[in-house]
């Protein structure tokens, strides 16, 4: 294959069915409207009419007819069509090809009839090279064989019959190196603007000094491997000797920047013989777009190293002390916290118990606490009120705690404690959960 980018597969499959049509693709390329059917209806036999809706299926889903062989396509396509003309018989279109001058006239109508161009038309190919050099020159970083079918596609957009595959390869491959040496000559142009003793300061640094095995380029590709203040240094020096060529001052800003990435790729993977055998003003662009982009990588390398550094030698060690620190404190801060949560809880008990009793034992009217010792303030004798509610209260709490225990208490008939004798004599009553009235107890005798 004359054509270097394209395998033989690729080559065997240009402008012919690799495979199947989806069904999608059968109802928007093989759909044959009343137009197609008004120029179907004037060919006479069945075969000749198959044939006909064939190629002009062909060569809208393809980009090209099919003269030498229109047959050379899928059954079911073929299938497709006939059903659409009501024809039973689809053996029939097998006598399409034995005349062959029948091909190649279908096929010069149907160009004439759907206003399809020539590859070779002056017009349409001024179009296609504008088309192309436009998307050489800004989409460098495609290929060969994206900007391949994306000129396929455009050719069949633009209803433009589509070449032999060698001769679009060529096209392409003219384009392509058209938009290279372009952009060389533009990248070197604008050097040589900046500065007319930059190009030749750019390939002196291809040179290996005396001592040394490796040029000076190759020292400037090498980034820094180590962590430490001697690397640090050595990497901010890497910068200023970067940072001399001033290659800031070279107006590039017009050019694609995937263009000069590309071009920077190209240079940094070359070796300095590479770069010195290869002829100007292509040597000149390599060397500016390697220099641009090794400085700008440069400094991204000190940055990063200082980060490393910073984290590791100075943060690091610094977190490692606090932690130590902490650690020993925490015995200390655990028995601390022991002694304050015991205050706490104490101080919380005597705080609810005297907001609790102040609550309880508050005058209604005066609003101040009532308390049973004589240096409280004292605000008269208690109510009748409180007092009638404190009998109430306490005596509806004495019985039900002598229904809940009626033999481990010792209470009197009328639910008040027995403070003259130690336990009363009487007995309660079988099934009842109080004491009964008794003699022993003076003050159920008293209450009588």
């Amino acid at each position: 294959m004359p054509v270097e980018f394209l395998s033989d597969d690729q080559a065997a499959s240009y402008g012919k069915f690799n495979e199947e049509p989806t069904r999608p693709e059968l109802e928007r390329f093989f759909y044959l409207d009343d137009e197609d059917r008004k120029l179907i209806a004037k060919r006479r036999g069945d075969h000749n009419r198959l044939g006909f809706a064939l190629q002009m299926c062909t060569v809208r889903f393809i980009g090209r007819c099919l003269p030498d062989d229109p047959l050379d396509v899928p059954w079911v396509v073929i299938e497709h069509i006939a059903e659409q003309l009501g024809i039973e018989d689809v053996s029939c279109v097998k006598a399409y090809t034995e005349r062959k001058p029948t091909a190649y006239e279908h096929a010069w109508e149907i160009r004439d009839a759907y206003e399809y161009h020539e590859y070779d038309d002056p017009e349409w190919v001024r179009k296609f090279r504008t088309f192309l050099h436009g998307r050489a020159w800004t989409a460098h970083s495609e290929g060969p064989k994206a900007l391949f079918d994306y000129a396929v596609g455009w050719l069949r957009k633009n209803r433009v019959l589509l070449p032999g595959v060698s001769v679009l390869a060529r096209q392409v491959s003219e384009v392509r190196t058209i938009a290279d040496k372009r952009l060389h000559t533009t990248v070197a142009k604008a050097a040589w603007r900046a500065d007319p003793s930059l190009p030749a300061d750019l390939v002196a640094l291809l040179e290996t000094p005396k001592g040394r095995r490796y040029s000076y380029l190759e020292t400037f590709r090498r980034p820094p491997t180590k962590t430490t203040g001697t690397a640090m240094k050595r990497a901010l020096e890497r910068v200023d000797e970067i940072a001399v060529y001033r290659l800031g001052r070279v107006k590039l800003d017009k050019l694609p920047p995937n263009r000069l990435a590309a071009l920077a790729r190209y240079g940094l993977g070359s070796k300095a013989t590479s770069l010195e055998r290869a002829s100007e003003p292509k040597r000149t662009a390599m060397l500016t777009a390697v220099m641009r982009h090794m400085e700008a990588k440069a400094i991204d390398d000190a940055l990063e190293l200082f980060t490393v550094l910073m984290s590791t030698k100075l943060l690091s060690t610094a977190k490692r002390l606090t932690n130590k620190d902490r650690l020993s404190t925490l015995p200390q801060l655990e028995k601390a916290s022991r002694i304050a949560a015991r205050m706490s809880k104490c101080s919380w008990r005597s705080w609810s118990t005297s907001r609790r009793a102040a609550r309880r034992w508050t005058r209604p009217r005066c609003g101040r606490p009532w308390r049973r010792s004589r240096r409280g303030p004292s605000c008269g004798a208690r109510p009748p009120r409180w007092r009638a509610w404190s009998r109430r209260t306490t005596t509806r709490r004495r019985s039900r705690s002598a229904r809940r225990w009626p033999t481990a208490t010792t209470r009197c008939a009328r639910s008040c404690r027995c403070s003259a004798t130690p336990r009363c004599s009487a007995r309660p009553r079988p099934g009842s959960g109080s004491w009964p009235r008794s003699r022993a107890c003076p003050r159920s005798a008293g209450a009588r």
